[in-house]
C-alpha cells in the first residue's frame, strides 16, 4: 500500500476528517456494552490531539438505511468517547449542513467533533459524489481509520478521498494492512486454520491461498461440507449445499498441487434438541449419525491439527472450530489456539467471531495479530486491496 499514515505527513494545527467504524450497539437507555471499536481508534485520535490537530469524527450505525431515528443516532458514542477520551465533544444534529460548517468554522487545536450517523442519509449508502463533497466541507485532510468497513462502497470511504487535498489513514488501519500484507509472501510452511460457517466466502478465501498454503485445517461447519463432498455422512449438521460442488474442487485441486488438506477424522457431537443441553459424545470414524450432529472437533483431530501447527512458520487463522457461543463447545477451539501460543508460527487471527473465541480461550494478543476487521480482513488477504485503499492510492499517485 501507497498510502502514508498518519504519522507520516504533517498534521500540525490542521483540520481532520477521521473516518472510524463506531457501529456497535446501544442500548434503549443509551448504554455502549461494548466499547471495543472505539478504543481501536483511540491511538489516531489522540496522536491528532497531540499534533494539535482539529478532529471530526465520522461513523455510521448500521440499520437507519437513509432516515433519521433517534435510535440510531450516534450520541451516547459520543458520550461514551468523551469519557474515554476526557475531553469535551462537539455533536452536532447531523452530519453535513450549515450547523456542521458553523461549529468546524469554530472548532480551537485540540477540540474535538463527532458527526451524527451518516447513515441518517441515503447518499452515504449510495457512494454518493454529492454527499461525499459535502462532508469534505468540514475539513483539508482525510484518514481512513475505519479498515473494518473499507470493502464496503460508501461515500466516506470512497468517493470521499476525491475531495480532499490530502488523504492519509490511521494507525491501526497501517497495524491492519502491514499485518495482513504478510500473506501475500508467507514464511513456508504455512498452514490456514479454516472454521466457522459462511462456507462459500471460505472457500473462496481458501482458493485465494492456493498457490502459498502448504496445509488447510478445515473445523466448525466449513467441514460439514467438506464431508458430503467427500460423499460422508453429516447427519443433521450444519451445511451449505451450494458450496459442495466447490468444495469438491478443492480437495482435487489440493492433492494435485500436494497441499495438506485436513479434515477432522472425530468430532463432539450431540442428539436431540440443542436447547434442552443434551450430553454429548465423541463421534469417530469421520462420519456422523443420522439422529447426531456435530458441535465441535474431537480429540484425534485436536491432536492431528496441533502437530501441522507446531511444524508451521506462518499461520492464518478464520473461523471457530466449534459452536463456541454455546458452553462446552468451544474445547477444540481453546486447544488449537493453546498449540498456537506454543508455536514458534507467525500468525493471524481473523474475523470478530475468532477472535472473540481465542480471546475466551486465553490467547494473548502478543503471541499473534487479532484482527478485527471482519471480512473487509478476508478480502483484503483474499484480493490483496480494497476499495477504500484503492480510492486513496488513487489520491496519492
Amino acid at each position: 500500500m501507497t498510502v502514508p499514515s498518519i504519522a507520516e505527513i504533517d498534521i500540525r494545527d490542521k483540520k481532520l476528517l477521521i473516518r472510524v467504524d463506531f457501529d456497535t450497539a446501544v442500548s434503549r437507555t443509551g448504554a455502549v456494552a461494548d466499547a471495543r471499536k472505539l478504543s481501536l481508534a483511540l491511538p489516531t485520535i489522540r496522536y491528532a490531539i497531540g499534533q494539535k490537530a482539529r478532529v471530526v469524527l465520522a461513523s455510521h450505525i448500521s440499520g437507519a438505511g437513509g432516515r433519521m431515528s433517534r435510535k440510531y443516532s450516534l450520541e451516547p458514542l459520543g458520550r461514551k468517547l468523551s469519557e474515554l477520551l476526557d475531553c469535551e465533544i462537539y455533536f452536532p444534529e447531523n452530519s453535513i449542513g450549515d450547523a456542521v460548517r458553523k461549529i468546524s468554522g469554530d472548532m480551537l487545536p485540540c477540540s474535538v467533533m463527532l458527526l451524527e450517523n451518516l447513515e441518517f442519509h441515503k447518499g452515504e449508502l449510495a457512494n454518493s459524489e454529492d454527499f461525499a463533497r459535502k462532508l469534505a466541507e468540514v475539513a483539508e485532510i482525510y484518514v481512513n481509520e475505519a479498515f473494518s468497513v473499507s470493502h464496503q462502497k460508501r461515500a466516506s470511504i470512497v468517493s470521499a478521498a476525491a475531495h480532499f487535498g490530502r488523504v492519509c489513514v490511521g494507525l491501526r488501519f497501517k497495524e491492519e494492512v502491514e499485518n495482513l500484507g504478510r500473506f501475500e509472501n508467507p514464511e513456508r510452511p504455512f498452514a490456514a486454520v479454516i472454521g466457522g460457517s459462511c462456507t462459500g466466502r471460505k472457500i473462496e478465501l481458501i482458493e485465494s491461498l492456493m498457490d502459498r498454503v502448504d496445509t488447510i485445517l478445515i473445523g466448525g461447519a466449513v467441514a460439514h461440507t467438506f464431508l458430503k463432498a467427500l460423499g460422508k455422512d453429516i447427519g443433521r449438521s450444519e451445511i451449505d449445499e451450494g458450496t459442495i460442488y466447490s468444495a469438491r474442487k478443492l480437495i482435487s485441486a489440493s492433492l494435485s498441487r500436494s497441499i495438506r488438506l485436513v479434515i477432522p477424522e472425530d468430532f463432539v457431537g450431540v442428539r436431540g434438541d440443542l436447547n434442552n443441553e443434551p450430553a454429548s459424545y465423541i463421534i469417530s470414524g469421520g462420519r456422523i449419525p443420522d439422529d447426531s450432529m456435530a458441535v465441535d472437533i474431537g480429540p484425534e483431530t485436536i491432536r492431528q491439527f496441533a502437530k501441522h501447527i507446531s511444524r508451521a512458520r506462518t499461520v492464518l487463522w478464520n473461523g471457530p472450530l466449534g459452536m463456541c457461543e454455546r458452553a462446552g463447545f468451544g474445547d477444540g477451539t481453546a486447544a488449537v489456539a493453546k498449540a498456537l501460543a506454543e508455536s514458534d508460527a507467525w500468525s493471524a487471527v481473523v474475523g470478530e467471531s475468532t477472535v472473540d473465541a481465542l480471546e475466551g480461550a486465553g490467547l494473548e494478543a502478543g503471541k499473534c495479530f487479532m484482527s478485527r476487521g471482519g471480512d473487509a480482513s478476508v478480502e483484503f488477504i483474499r484480493d490483496k486491496t480494497l476499495p477504500a485503499i484503492q480510492a486513496l492510492e488513487g489520491r496519492v499517485r
